[in-house]
């Protein structure tokens, strides 16, 4: 059967309201791929007999809507990736703050508001690849050490207007200044290989069809290729990944995550799903849907995630993302990291 193309997918979800509402159902507006959360949802409510209602679409399209019907909303809970996104819905006065002792709430600090107006589901790394036929297992140790001209037109990279390119400037502007992170983005354009294109899949093919030696991706998109199997795990086959920083702050990691609406209808019904998606149980089943790891301590990583080894994460605070993310559009922009 043939699917509808994104951009009528999307129309849809954006025009599409909820029924009418009983108590016993929450809505959700989602922006991660329904495939990737809707069976944890309906076993959401085969343990409650709370109905879900889901919507997806782009994150963006989706804060503009919570935005947009205010007061009005049926949206009962925003689950969307990026600490930088989840602190946008906070600035914009969409979300409200639910209690840890409200939730089955055990995530460390660093991936929650400190004020609970979200809390991380899953945790990613943005990390190195190395082309791993090329390039030496310890030339590249650092985030830092993509700037250096020993890597001229070696890099590849995705473009500026990324989440998660911004969350990862914005790390760097919360550990070295705006000054220090300026003259390195400056030094990672004038190493780029080609003008940034593609998503961060097409930054690891472009490694192993040796465009580039080295690439910045998600570690859960590396995972998704090696699952792939055919030329998706060939190209992931030839490149190796780098946990950088490991003798000093650690690799920059990031989430999904979710957070209960201001004005949605169904709040108690939401803080009981924010709670199930944060058990040890869901943890495990979303981790590896998504080639995640969990934020909940003690809930092993999938056997591929776990593959890639242990690693020391930066344990900065992910709201210091999202407050310093314009900061870091205007340096990227100044850089012309396009």
């Amino acid at each position: 059967m043939r699917l509808p193309s994104l951009l009528l997918v999307t129309f849809v979800a954006l025009t599409t309201a909820f029924p009418a509402q009983a108590d016993g159902v929450v809505n959700v507006y989602s922006a991660r791929k329904e495939v990737l959360i809707r069976p944890l949802l309906d076993r959401f409510t085969e343990a409650t007999g709370i109905e879900v209602n889901l919507i997806s679409a782009d994150a963006g399209a989706l804060l503009q809507r919570l935005k947009r019907e205010g007061r009005n909303t049926p949206a009962d809970m925003l689950i969307t990736v990026d600490a930088g996104n989840l602190v946008r819905a906070k600035q914009s006065d969409v979300l409200q703050p639910v209690n840890k002792a409200a939730i089955d709430n055990h995530i460390p600090d660093a991936y929650q508001d400190p004020e609970g107006f979200w809390h991380g589901l899953s945790m990613r790394a943005r990390v190195i690849f190395r082309a791993n036929e090329r390039v030496e297992p310890d030339a590249i140790e650092t985030y830092e050490g993509l700037a250096d001209e020993q890597w001229r037109d070696d890099v590849c990279i995705r473009s500026s207007n990324n989440i998660y390119n911004q969350s990862l400037v914005a790390s760097l502007i919360a550990h070295h200044g705006v000054e220090r992170s300026e003259a390195w983005a400056n030094g990672l354009v004038a190493n780029m290989a080609r003008r940034p294109q593609g998503g961060d899949r097409a930054q690891i093919r472009a490694v192993a069809a040796g465009e580039c030696d080295l690439a910045v991706a998600n570690t859960y998109y590396y995972g998704r290729m090696i699952k792939a199997g055919g030329d998706a795990a060939e190209a992931a086959e030839q490149v190796e990944l780098v946990w950088p920083n490991q003798s000093g702050r650690g690799a920059h990691v990031n989430v999904s995550g979710a957070g209960i609406t201001k004005h949605g209808p169904h709040p108690d019904n939401a803080v009981r799903l924010l709670s199930f998606l944060l058990n040890p149980d869901s943890q495990r089943w979303y981790a590896e849907v998504n080639n995640e790891y969990p934020v909940r301590p003690g809930v092993e990583a999938t056997p591929v995630v776990a593959s890639w080894g242990e690693f020391k994460a930066d344990d900065i605070n992910l709201s210091e993302l999202g407050k310093r993310n314009a900061e870091a559009v205007r340096l990227m922009d100044r850089a012309g990291w396009r």
